[in-house]
């Protein structure tokens, strides 16, 4: 791992205005299965479909099956050191802004409060009639698919091929980026958009920019500091207690 310079130890421990973005990278430590890691009965399947507005339109019951056991497999992973040092530091400085691409609800788990969903929440359900969310962490489900009381399908409340991101937390992930005087990207690979715009913004708006990750990203150019390594050993270091 990368020596971590005074400068950016100053600012951390300062925490004016710090924001971080986090990918698949941090959960990956904690065990959470990939989007395509799902095999047996699955691996032939086009998991895009499984993942559409037109995949739920022609098979309900197909794609909530496939959601079902994701829930399962993610339901058994734990906050790693990682999540536990952000969630540390949020209580700490509550300024910090910590927005995730992440589904499985790790950070929540870990106690981060005020967390910016950019994709969803894999433990939320949503009804296709009325629009309305709520939480269900029920695994199995006792029925698939699901349906809300006013009988419409529910779906699961996470961003799917094809889809926008929700505005109200783009806004916000938008205006913690540009305003951040620290800005940490870590465990992304920085090439999906809109998400990896931010770490630019962040950037572009003046802010000391560092990467945490395995191995460097198209990002790491752009980076005032890349600290390669694993996030649960890099982050307790950086901003534990």
């Amino acid at each position: 791992m990368a020596a971590i310079s005074a400068r950016l130890r100053d600012l951390l421990a300062r925490g004016r205005r710090v924001a971080a973005l986090t990918g698949a990278g941090i959960s990956a430590e904690s065990g959470v299965p990939t989007f395509r890691s799902l095999g047996g009965f699955w691996e032939n399947e086009s998991l895009e479909d499984l993942a559409t507005p037109e995949g739920f339109a022609r098979d309900p019951r197909r794609v909530w099956a496939w959601y079902d056991a994701r829930r399962a497999q993610v339901g058994r992973c734990k906050p790693n050191a990682g999540h536990l040092a952000l969630a540390g530091y949020a209580r700490a400085h509550p300024d910090f802004r910590l927005i995730t691409q992440n589904v499985d609800g790790l950070h929540a788990a870990a106690g981060s409060p005020g967390l910016i969903l950019l994709h969803g929440d894999l433990f939320r359900v949503r009804c296709t009639r009325e629009g309305s969310s709520r939480e269900d962490r029920r695994v199995p489900l006792p029925e698939i698919p699901p349906r809300c009381d006013c009988g419409a399908l529910l779906r699961p409340d996470v961003v799917w091929f094809g889809e926008m991101l929700p505005e109200a937390e783009v806004r916000r992930a938008t205006e913690a980026a540009t305003r951040a005087e620290v800005f940490l990207s870590i465990g992304t690979s920085a090439v999906v958009y809109p998400a990896a715009a931010l770490p630019e913004m962040a950037r572009g708006s003046g802010a000391y920019l560092v990467e945490i990750n395995v191995e460097e990203t198209p990002l790491s150019p752009l980076a005032d500091e890349v600290l390669l390594g694993p996030a649960a050993e890099v982050l307790p270091d950086l901003i534990g207690a």
